[in-house]
């Protein structure tokens, strides 16, 4: 096995830390909210239209993170969106009414739009400057970045009850994520940066690529996070799980998806970005299709478990070939993908409510296929990106 150069582990763990950082952050807060539909008096839908409006910020974002990523670059938006992040925790734990916490946790996910773009694009660079594979072990991080947030929420919640005191202690160890990721995060070219080619001033239209790659990562999203909402209540009311039994749903595709995002790298160094993508696709898009057919808690089970396996790689394949493509498309395509994730639940809500949840969650199915057939027309980069320095751009596949 080639040896690993040092600058290129300090670096990915740099990067990692970005990602960690985020899931910490996102995780602390949420896990927090019986406490803040306490404090603030809350209905459930009152809470909903919290958690929508910072998914819609994040959503809405893009024009503002297309501008700061031509202005910054992914190296300096990523620190300050860290910064805004961490003030967001100190605003939430005071925050005296219910319109100012949704104009916080707005400001939120604007912050959460900047850096998912602006960490993603690090990963590519770290990836084009050395020539390695990294971006799906990044995602992962992400995931432990949520465990470390639950662990130590349930270990603050069993000394006290307050929210202050909890995201302080949160902020506090969540700012030693940036601050040690610093030195070490790659210093990126981004068009309009220093180095970099200048950007045109002239507004145009996304490209037909770009478009296609939004559509890959906003389909992605939808088969990615509509397990986390519906996996429970279809083992619940149509396999008629127990109670204890129902969460299982969640459990095995989040510990298929970490696994495989571990893995995940290394295939892509073996068979390319597109074959990747397409293969998890149709892992996910047959498995789950085959256990709804099937009926029963194992074949629901083993086909979630296709769906995390499938789902694992696709968005970290995406985020790297549209960094490939400026700023502004991974800016858009990010922004896509925020939408997906949001308009998923609610997709198969409807579909159940006008049919049943059996087809509710073939629309999950449905959505894998398309990333899969999508995954055909995308130009992904070659097998192993190209180093930075004097090296020639990487090699694209054709479908």
């Amino acid at each position: 096995m080639a040896n690993i150069p040092v600058g290129f582990r300090r670096a990915k763990w740099s990067v990692a830390a970005l990602f960690c950082f985020l899931g910490f952050q996102y995780g602390t807060w949420v896990s927090r909210l019986p406490a803040l539909k306490t404090r603030l008096d809350l209905g459930a839908g009152e809470v909903g239209l919290l958690l929508m409006v910072c998914g819609a910020g994040a959503a809405a974002s893009f024009p503002l993170v297309a501008v700061l990523m031509r202005r910054l670059g992914s190296r300096r938006l990523s620190l300050a969106s860290a910064l805004c992040l961490v003030a967001v925790l100190a605003a939430l734990s005071v925050v005296p009414d219910y319109p100012l916490a949704l104009l916080t946790v707005c400001a939120d996910g604007v912050a959460v739009g900047c850096l998912n773009v602006a960490m993603n694009a690090q990963g590519a660079a770290l990836e084009t400057a050395y020539g390695r594979t990294a971006m799906a072990q990044l995602h992962a991080t992400f995931s432990a970045g949520l465990l470390a947030a639950a662990l130590l929420t349930s270990g603050v919640t069993a000394l006290t009850a307050s929210v202050p005191a909890h995201f302080a202690v949160a902020g506090a160890l969540a700012l030693l994520l940036p601050a040690g990721a610093r030195p070490g995060l790659p210093a990126a070219r981004e068009p309009g940066t220093a180095g970099g080619p200048k950007p045109s001033r002239r507004r145009t239209l996304p490209s037909w690529t770009t478009l296609l790659m939004g559509c890959a990562m906003a389909f992605g999203t939808i088969t990615e996070g509509a397990m986390n909402d519906w996996s429970t209540l279809y083992l619940r009311d149509v396999v008629k799980a127990s109670a204890s039994t129902a969460p299982l749903g969640i459990a095995v595709v989040s510990v298929m998806m970490l696994l495989a995002r571990l893995r995940a790298d290394r295939w892509r160094a073996r068979w390319g970005d597109g074959r990747v993508v397409r293969a998890g696709g149709a892992t996910a898009a047959a498995g789950l299709a085959l256990a709804l057919l099937t009926g029963g808690l194992v074949p629901a089970l083993l086909g979630f478990a296709c769906v995390g396996l499938g789902a694992a790689a696709v968005t970290p394949c995406v985020y790297v070939a549209a960094a490939g493509h400026g700023s502004d498309a991974l800016a858009l395509v990010a922004a896509m993908g925020t939408t997906g994730l949001l308009a998923g639940p609610a997709l198969i809500g409807f579909v159940a409510g006008a049919t049943d949840l059996t087809l509710g969650m073939a629309t999950v199915a449905a959505s894998a296929l398309i990333v899969t057939l999508t995954a055909f027309r995308i130009p992904w980069p070659g097998r192993t990106p190209a180093p930075a320095s004097g090296a020639p751009v990487p090699a694209r596949e054709t479908a």
